[in-house]
């Protein structure tokens, strides 16, 4: 529910866009910072995410994320001009911080590993499917009035919020949490309920408490964890001042694939597709939203392929095959693009059929790999005392490029043309590819508390990763 509504909030204004600017007369500037803005804001509740669910939890962090939710899309829904409608991006933007960092955490700390890949990556999938409820409602809404159409389409992401402050009243707590806080008896209670055997359950307890350097005799329901740091002190420190070679190379890897996932121009897609299919030859407003539902019909479709198989071909050989789709489809609609900007008096058609083909193979192949896997992966890596703040700093690095992108898409396009654009975008792809192949191990099928083991040497070599850790310890002895 958390994702839908943060898929919503992003998709529903690739639409909205066009009646706002009209309604509310915007430069092409303001338009572009309304656009973006929402990334750059969510950098705070991606930074507080961490210190907030090692604090409260990850249950109520969740409804944290709902509450903001809720009051951005009243604020934006009612906006009478634009500091208004930005101060409701505003609101909005802490909840998708929040958001984004908590439910990929979640879900990785409370499934078994045999099925780890496959729920952690139901944000993402749930993320597309809101993106495409967001389009749906573009078509529908812009059927009113210019000055109702685009309030409809902002303040009805305000409902979901209610039906998550509900449902989150059914969920168990992280019992990785709360092994930190010492409730070993409630995290027990978990375990057995997310566990196949009372075996698995008492052992994924001993993993946790090993990670969490709780000594194994110490069985009690509530106990006093020893050296306890769980609300973030000394994780700082140990995640950037003075990180072992294990941790900076789960950290750089994470940072890695967060950047390329955003870099490579998925959001420029996502929140500017009517703007790319009037560029590319579709005229009519009606015809550029109705290719846009298309475009979150195909990415929601292939979410879902890529979330079936990512626990059997592992998160690795999706990653490259993901963004070597990428590089093929964002080479082929810088190309076509350029094609049609520099005939402008004629109608190409084959120029224009391949535009609109690789946007959707573009999304596509994004939707197989890069989509879902980048939350699988970097939600998996980092040890248990340093998840939440590593995996906020990811959230962060991705939000901050994907603001950077949404707010400089009009001027990049109109400086490089449009083709130039995602031609860039398609050179990033490629070093992406190479940065996967070299440095990232698979993870697939390995326990949480035993994922250090398979970092280390600053290469995808599971085998040197391996000794590098074991020569660690001995160092460390």
């Amino acid at each position: 529910m958390t994702s839908i509504i943060l898929g919503y909030d992003i998709g529903v204004m690739s639409g909205a866009s066009i009646f706002i600017k009209d309604d509310l007369k915007l430069s092409d500037v303001q338009l572009e910072i309304l656009m973006g803005i929402l990334n750059i804001y969510s950098l705070i509740g991606s930074g507080a995410a961490g210190r907030t669910s090692d604090w409260i939890g990850r249950r109520f962090t969740i409804v944290l994320a709902g509450a903001f939710f809720f009051c951005g899309a009243l604020l934006m829904g009612f906006a009478t001009n634009y500091p208004f409608i930005m101060v409701g991006r505003f609101v909005a933007g802490i909840g998708v911080g929040y958001a984004m960092m908590i439910a990929p955490v979640y879900t990785a700390e409370v499934a078994p590993a045999s099925s780890r890949g496959f729920l952690s990556s139901f944000p993402e999938i749930f993320i597309n499917i809101g993106i495409l409820l967001g389009y749906v409602s573009n078509y529908f809404f812009s059927k009113l009035p210019e000055h109702l159409g685009w309030r409809f389409m902002l303040g009805v992401g305000a409902v979901p919020s209610v039906f998550l402050a509900i449902g989150v009243l059914a969920m168990p707590e992280s019992p990785r949490w709360l092994v930190l806080q010492g409730r070993l008896g409630d995290a027990f209670k978990v375990l057995d309920k997310t566990s196949n055997t009372k075996e698995e359950a008492i052992s994924r307890l001993n993993d946790i408490k090993r990670a969490a350097g709780i000594p194994a005799d110490m069985t009690d329901d509530v106990i006093v964890v020893p050296n306890k740091k769980s609300a973030g002190k000394g994780v700082w420190k140990d995640l950037l001042v003075r990180p072992t070679p294990s941790v900076r190379h789960i950290l750089i890897a994470c940072l890695g694939v967060h950047f390329a996932q955003q870099a490579s121009g998925i959001d420029a897609v996502v929140l500017y597709s009517p703007t790319i299919f009037s560029r590319a030859g579709l005229k009519s407003k009606n015809d550029q939203l109705l290719a846009t539902v298309a475009v979150g019909v195909v990415k929601t479709l292939f979410i879902v392929v890529g979330t079936c198989v990512v626990d059997r071909f592992g998160r690795r050989a999706l990653l490259l095959t993901s963004m070597g789709g990428m590089f093929l489809s964002l080479t082929a609609l810088g190309t076509s693009l350029t094609v049609i900007d520099r005939n402008p008096g004629q109608t190409l058609k084959w120029a224009i059929g391949l535009a609109v083909t690789t946007v959707m193979t573009f999304v596509a192949t994004f939707s197989i790999g890069a989509g879902p896997v980048t939350w699988v992966y970097c939600s998996e890596i980092f040890p248990v005392r340093l998840r939440a703040q590593g995996a906020s700093l990811g959230v962060m690095l991705n939000r901050l490029m994907s603001g950077i992108i949404g707010m400089t898409f009009l001027s990049l396009s109109k400086g490089l043309t449009i083709g130039g654009a995602f031609l860039l975008f398609a050179g990033v792809a490629a070093a992406a590819w190479v940065f996967f192949f070299t440095f990232l191990p698979e993870t697939r099928g390995m326990p949480l508390e035993e994922m250090e083991s398979l970092f280390g040497s600053y290469t995808a070599n599971k085998k040197k990763n391996s000794v590098s850790k074991d020569n660690e310890v001995v160092n460390e002895q």
